[in-house]
């Protein structure tokens, strides 16, 4: 059986349960939940004690083993500067449409107090953020370890991206040993992850029970509710943003190379991953969209392996209905370090089943939203997944052909073949 169905059953279990208890039919019933909620915390800690040594090693890797954008030349620059505009806008849009949209969803007020009461939040009371200026100050951790056992993921992405930065200036012999080691942390980190994610369909059904016994039957609206927006603002990103940007700035015909996009779009989809739609993504940008040898050998590998908009997308979109589900309010500043958090880590999210999960738990920890709500989101992530993916993929096509509209290799404007 699909491992992704085994999730579902999880989740349509612990809701059956969840409801049956809420019911008050059977009352010896209602310690279960209260187990079941111990054991879906114990999960969700499984995850977040990955979290800080993933996205470190991620990042100072990420950082040190992609190409130098001074040997590669202009098209590395142009390309780090599309990844970050394309995935500030997806941030922009999610922000924008996601806020308005969420608040629509209805659920009881009483059984988000109840919700609310029993959500396991570190530090402040969630939902709250320093004022402007502190929160600036806060991006510096005076003590790097500290920000680590505090769990503060901004000022803590902020030292590390700034150490792999450094370390790119390190000669080459004293700095492989060190990247042998943190690759080796990614690596075993990654592996604890697989673990975690292999028992997601009990942690979901831990985590359901519960959800369903204080929230009823509103929690299925609200769940539902929250696939429709996900997978309508994505759609909406790809029409609005990637599309029109392939038109006007790679001034490619829409009418003709939104078929050669088929393929790889149609790859991602089924099987919710970028590297695997990255050989029809090259083939039918070598043969049929005729691009320069730099745009189908080093842009669209480099922008599989990293440009992630529809994760930048869906962390921000899955916080909010967090947020919007435990009834926690997101003011202007909450929101500003969502998406900063979110535009950053997206170019981190590990390429495993389930990894953008993983990456949202730094999102709701800048803002002490409560990490537990994710299990309920994983799972309904299948299908949101495949609307990622394929925002990932169709953002690496936009990307291949604006770049390549001013690539000096190319001796002719894109044709199709």
């Amino acid at each position: 059986m699909p491992f992704a169905i085994k999730v579902l059953i999880g989740l349509a279990a612990g809701f059956a349960v969840g409801l049956f208890i809420a019911s008050g039919s059977v009352g010896f019933l209602a310690p279960v939940a209260r187990f079941l909620e111990v054991v879906g915390t114990m999960w969700i800690a499984a995850i977040r004690m990955t979290v800080i040594p993933l996205v470190m090693s991620s990042l100072i890797v990420g950082v040190n083993r992609a190409p130098n954008p001074a040997t590669i030349g202009r098209l590395g620059g142009r390309a780090i500067t599309f990844f970050v505009v394309a995935t500030t806008l997806a941030a922009i849009m999610a922000i924008t449409l996601g806020a308005p949209l969420m608040a629509r969803i209805q659920l009881d007020p009483a059984a988000v107090d109840a919700l609310r009461a029993t959500a396991s939040t570190a530090g402040a009371p969630p939902g709250t953020m320093p004022t402007v200026s502190q929160w600036f100050i806060d991006l510096v951790p005076l003590n790097p370890v500290k920000a680590m056992a505090d769990g503060a993921m901004l000022p803590l992405i902020t030292f590390t991206l700034a150490f792999a930065i450094a370390l790119t200036g390190v000669a080459e012999s004293k700095k492989a040993p060190f990247l042998a080691m943190v690759e080796a942390v990614q690596g075993a980190t990654l592996t604890m992850v697989r673990w975690v994610i292999d028992t997601a369909p009990y942690g979901v059904f831990a985590l359901a029970v519960p959800l369903a016994t204080k929230l009823g039957l509103s929690a299925l609206g609200a769940l539902a509710g929250y696939t429709v927006i996900v997978c309508g603002v994505t759609t909406l990103y790809c029409v609005t943003v990637l599309y029109p940007a392939a038109v006007f700035l790679g001034h490619a015909p829409l009418k003709s190379f939104w078929r050669v996009w088929l393929t790889p779009q149609s790859i991602a989809f089924s099987a919710r991953s970028s590297m695997a739609a990255l050989p029809a993504m090259i083939e039918e940008a070598r043969d049929r969209l005729k691009l320069p040898s730099s745009i189908h050998g080093f842009l669209l590998p480099l922008a599989a392996s990293t440009f992630r908009p529809g994760a930048g997308v869906g962390q921000i979109l899955g916080a909010l209905f967090i947020a919007r589900l435990y009834g926690i309010p997101i003011g202007p500043d909450a929101l500003a370090a969502i998406a900063a958090t979110a535009i950053v880590t997206s170019f981190s999210v590990p390429g495993i089943p389930g990894g953008s999960i993983i990456a949202l738990v730094p999102v709701l920890m800048v803002v002490n939203l409560p990490v537990e709500g994710i299990g309920i989101l994983l799972g309904v992530d299948t299908i949101l997944d495949m609307f990622r993916t394929t925002t990932n993929t169709t953002g690496h096509l936009s990307a291949a052909m604006v770049l390549a509209h001013g690539e000096r290799e190319m001796e002719d404007p894109p044709s199709i073949g």
